[in-house]
């Protein structure tokens, strides 16, 4: 229905799919497959499209009332996690090395989960379970969400450069949502006191409070007052500490813009390497030449 109406008034507009692509910006194939009902879009494309092609909020509006994901299969373990995201009233997280799932792009989480798993059907299933929980956070009036990234999250590369960039700027675009806080923990600030392993803080509607780990395969939850309460405090003094969301919008910036350095320095690399290549060949070429004695001066 939504790839149906994008088309309908990018066609009204006289628009080629890669005209409408190259305004946004993003790739051809990504505007083919939303208009295909093959690929969910965000809600900020959704909102690009409306100003591009002049519809009044039309896209949006449909876009905020699709189930986009009505029929998706949790892991076992992680189940009632899920179950959690989907009523929760405030998360606030602290998260290691990888992305939180609730900020992922879709590209990034098929690079994670194609890591360890081979068959492309459940990598698939595992996408769209994982993108499910998303949207809720994204709407306009989501549940607040504040998490701090160690900078291993931004430095781990998952799937390739490219995909690490679109997904700072992922990180960059849900963080100006009224309802989502980011913030980043350098790995140059040793001072700044950061819990154990990554962690979530859940409040739910009745006001009941969860501490949340996991491992590789198993989601722990405890909720003791207690314990919540020292989590809680560790965390506010994490918060505290690290840099601002300004600060930690700069950093993220700085370092997608080393991924996008990072992918002309590989170009520049493979010519460099190609041109060693026909180098050495020539070199070989030459050697393997017939050899003609030299003539030496008399003495």
């Amino acid at each position: 229905m939504f790839g149906e109406v994008l088309k309908h008034y990018r066609e009204a507009e006289g628009l080629t799919q890669e005209d409408l692509a190259r305004r946004i910006p993003c790739d051809r194939s990504q505007v083919a497959r939303v208009e295909a009902g093959a690929r969910v879009p965000q809600d900020t494309f959704a909102k690009t499209c409306d100003e591009l092609l002049d519809t009044g909020g039309v896209l949006l509006r449909l876009w905020s009332r699709i189930d986009w994901y009505p029929q998706v299969e949790h892991p076992d373990w992680f189940r009632r996690r899920a179950e959690m995201d989907a009523v929760a009233v405030a998360l606030r997280a602290y998260q290691e090395r990888v992305v939180p799932g609730l900020l992922q792009t879709e590209d990034y989480v098929r690079a994670l989960f194609s890591r360890r798993l081979t068959n492309s059907e459940e990598v698939e299933e595992r996408v769209r379970a994982r993108l499910s929980r998303q949207q809720r956070f994204l709407d306009a009036d989501g549940p607040f969400y504040a998490v701090v990234l160690d900078e291993s999250c931004l430095r781990n590369v998952v799937g390739n450069p490219a995909i690490m960039r679109e997904q700072c700027a992922h990180l960059l675009r849900v963080g100006r949502h009224a309802n989502i806080h980011i913030q980043v923990a350098p790995a140059d600030l040793p001072e700044v006191v950061r819990p154990n392993a990554s962690m979530s803080l859940i409040r739910l509607p009745d006001g009941h409070e969860w501490v949340y780990s996991e491992s590789l395969d198993r989601g722990y939850f405890n909720d003791d007052p207690a314990v919540y309460g020292r989590h809680s405090q560790t965390y506010d003094v994490l918060r505290a500490d690290a840099p601002s969301a300004r600060e930690s919008a700069a950093l993220i910036s700085d370092v997608m813009e080393g991924y996008g350095h990072h992918g002309q320095a590989r170009a520049e690399r493979g010519d460099l390497d190609q041109e060693q290549l026909q180098r050495r060949q020539r070199r070989r070429l030459h050697r393997s030449g017939p050899r003609f004695p030299r003539r030496r001066p008399r003495p």
